[in-house]
């Protein structure tokens, strides 16, 4: 264990969990900086392979962002849990991948909390992990091909959910993409899981409220 690594994390801030299984429920949130498949820079986004992101997870000037020792990061966090009790962590991005590692899960582990993380599918997750939900994207690898919940960003060209339902997650969610064309991705998202059951709709919930 290299006790020297430092996390560079944006933000970290306590919420609801906005989508897919776990909509509704408590959470800290603990974004990392940095994504394999986007800079973060709108400069880049037309030449990116994730051209719809909605996340800004550049740099580490968020909420309680900085740059973090693993004893750092999880005193933080423990900070800030001391009043709500929250136990539930969700570790996002950009690509947390790119910078958490068992390490640091399991210095997590010894206070009790309940790890979830959000990835794009490209970085195999390391072990220590409660909870997988793998979004893939369209023009990307895709290596981490099972865990618990499957999330398709939808409409997304050159991904059928489909080529998608065998694998081996437990939970299968469509999530209309955010955009311009909103109105449209959800009706088109609703209408395809009405039309294959398998799949079920996940609301970003968290822009509904205002809240982060």
């Amino acid at each position: 264990m290299n006790k020297n690594k430092k996390y560079k994390v944006k933000e970290i801030f306590y919420s609801i969990q906005g989508e897919g299984y776990h909509s509704g429920k408590p959470a800290v949130f603990i974004r990392f900086s940095g994504c394999n498949i986007w800079s973060g820079r709108e400069e880049d986004r037309m030449k990116a392979i994730c051209k719809f992101c909605d996340t800004d997870f550049v740099g580490t000037d968020g909420k309680n962002g900085g740059v973090y020792s693993m004893d750092e990061l999880i005193t933080r966090i423990n900070h800030i849990t001391i009043d709500t009790k929250c136990r539930f962590i969700v570790f996002t991005g950009g690509e947390p991948l790119l910078q958490l590692d068992e390490p640091l899960l399991a210095g997590f582990k010894e206070y009790k909390y309940y790890l979830s993380v959000e990835t794009n599918g490209t970085i195999l997750v390391p072990e220590g992990l409660d909870w997988i939900t793998v979004s893939p994207k369209s023009g990307a690898e895709f290596n981490q091909t099972s865990g618990d919940e499957l999330k398709i960003v939808y409409p997304q060209e050159g991904i059928n959910p489909s080529e998608y339902e065998n694998l081996e997650f437990e939970h299968f969610y469509l999530q209309p993409k955010y955009d311009k064309y909103i109105e449209e991705n959800i009706k088109s998202t609703l209408e395809y899981c009405m039309d294959h059951p398998k799949w079920k709709l996940s609301i970003q919930l968290h822009k509904i409220l205002g809240i982060n």
